[in-house]
């Protein structure tokens, strides 16, 4: 159909014998309709999923955009006004200009090929760096556009490098991976290949169980072909899924290794390490490491963490709040978002109506982000908001386990089943508390230990197995407080 357009626009009638031809053999005709500066502007347009004249331009290394002008105005060339570059070829037609026999006198040779490789890489990055804001928008474009560039062509990383860091900085995680070369699927010979699958695994996380992100980065970080900051970001995201799974150890040496080199991501491990002392119940530590923290390993919310768990519920929530507040100054969406969700939470065990206004915000600030663990901590927390009184509790804690499982997140199974011992504890039903409690035992023999006290703690019952806790202040201050969520819980419903 373009070619037929194409020979139209001429001014000629199309003939049977113009279509004669099988495809690669339509593309090389078409080839040669074109002038000489056309077709070179499509050969180095072919190597983008999309284009404008500048960018079309500048990878042609031409200083003018008028052939790029007229070649936007072929039938061939499709255009998309709302788009980030609104110009692009079908793909097909982008790989058989590519790998199609072309006779023109001026068909390029490999070397040509590469130095347009070259052109188009450079001019992607031109574009990125000359943006005079936050453009999340041009950022994954160029980001997506430039790694499969930098992979096909076996480049060096130049600016993905910085552009990698800034991806991962807000904790949206958008979709990256280009399209995979046959040939070469799934190997990691060059820099660009490790990088792409690093950025892949990292976005593709929010959509697969840990075991495959902690697989696909352990394969990342034994290559050794990153740069050394790099490097680390895949250690720090592997130990993060390693958390995740309940694989503490491997966990914590990966964590250390990275807090220790003093990278961009130092902070964050350190960050990770408190984290892991608190899942070993170790709340002296974990409080006295966030308060070192500072901004960049986010204290706020590592502080938070700790206080729930003593059943300090206001004391968690203004901490929580205070790293909503400096993700918004610091323009960083992700922990915004999983700033409120545990915000939501904690205000769940002490108001419902709270925890409505508090939800709704985190659903908000949700919107438009790919978070699967900070989405079901919101759902977590209307469980517990709806502690005592709703009949569905158990069914959707459930599905919500199951969720989690799939996922690979062990804290969010838990959590689930916490707030399953909260709702029958607030029902005064012992056989349903011991019955979940039973089930929290199961999830948490390597882990979250502790979660089984808190839970005897709701139903003021003895504790039957020592958890090695060490609480804040002591374990009957702990145990006061929780059981005081659910007296007061009770009351609460009580006075309807």
């Amino acid at each position: 159909m373009m070619r037929f357009l194409e020979i139209r626009r001429t001014g000629r009638t199309p003939e049977p014998a113009d279509f004669d031809h099988d495809f690669p053999a339509l593309i090389a005709r078409t080839l040669t309709d074109l002038t000489p500066d056309e077709r070179h502007v499509l050969r180095s347009v072919s190597l983008l999923d999309s284009f404008d004249l500048n960018l079309a331009t500048r990878a042609a290394g031409m200083s003018h955009e008028a052939p790029a002008m007229r070649l936007a105005e072929r039938p061939f060339v499709r255009e998309n006004p709302f788009g980030l570059w609104p110009f692009h070829l079908h793909a097909l037609i982008r790989s058989t200009i590519r790998t199609a026999d072309d006779h023109a006198d001026d068909r390029w040779s490999p070397r040509d090929w590469q130095q347009a490789a070259h052109r188009a890489f450079a001019a992607l990055g031109e574009q990125w760096n000359n943006v005079t804001g936050p453009d999340r928008m041009l950022l994954v474009g160029c980001l997506r556009q430039g790694l499969a560039v930098a992979r096909d062509f076996r480049l060096g990383l130049g600016w993905l490098a910085d552009a990698a860091w800034a991806y991962i900085s807000d904790s949206v995680w958008e979709p990256l991976s280009p399209a995979a070369r046959p040939e070469s699927a799934g190997s990691l010979d060059t820099a660009a290949d490790v990088l792409v699958e690093l950025l892949s695994a990292l976005g593709r996380r929010q959509h697969e169980h840990r075991e495959r992100t902690a697989d696909r980065l352990a394969a990342v970080t034994a290559t050794g072909l990153l740069p050394a900051d790099l490097h680390e970001m895949g250690v720090y995201y592997l130990a993060k899924a390693q958390r995740d799974l309940g694989r503490t150890g491997a966990s914590r040496q990966g964590m250390q290794l990275v807090a220790d080199g003093g990278g961009r991501l130092a902070p964050a491990a350190r960050r990770g390490l408190a984290h892991l002392a608190r899942l070993d119940g170790d709340f002296p530590t974990a409080l006295a490491a966030a308060e070192t923290l500072g901004w960049p390993g986010r204290h706020h919310r590592v502080t938070g963490d700790v206080w729930w768990a003593q059943g300090d519920m206001n004391r968690a929530a203004t901490a929580y709040e205070a790293a909503r507040h400096d993700a918004e100054q610091h323009g960083v969406a992700g922990e915004r978002a999983t700033s409120q969700a545990q915000r939501a939470f904690v205000l769940a065990f002490t108001d419902p109506h709270r925890a409505d206004d508090e939800l709704e915000l985190a659903q908000q600030l949700l919107s438009g982000l790919d978070l699967r663990a900070t989405t079901l901590t919101t759902q977590i927390a209307a469980l517990v908001r709806d502690a005592g009184t709703s009949r569905d509790v158990e069914d959707r804690a459930r599905v919500l386990q199951t969720e989690a499982a799939v996922a690979g997140i062990v804290s969010a199974q838990v959590m689930a089943e916490l707030a399953v011992c909260f709702h029958h504890a607030v029902q005064n039903d012992h056989d349903k508390v011991n019955t979940a409690i039973s089930r929290l035992r199961d999830l948490t023999r390597d882990n979250y230990t502790y979660y089984v006290d808190i839970a005897q703690f709701m139903a003021d019952a003895p504790l039957d197995q020592v958890s090695g806790a060490r609480w804040l202040d002591s374990e009957q201050h702990t145990r006061n407080r929780w059981r005081g969520l659910v007296t007061a819980w009770q009351a609460h419903h009580s006075g309807r």
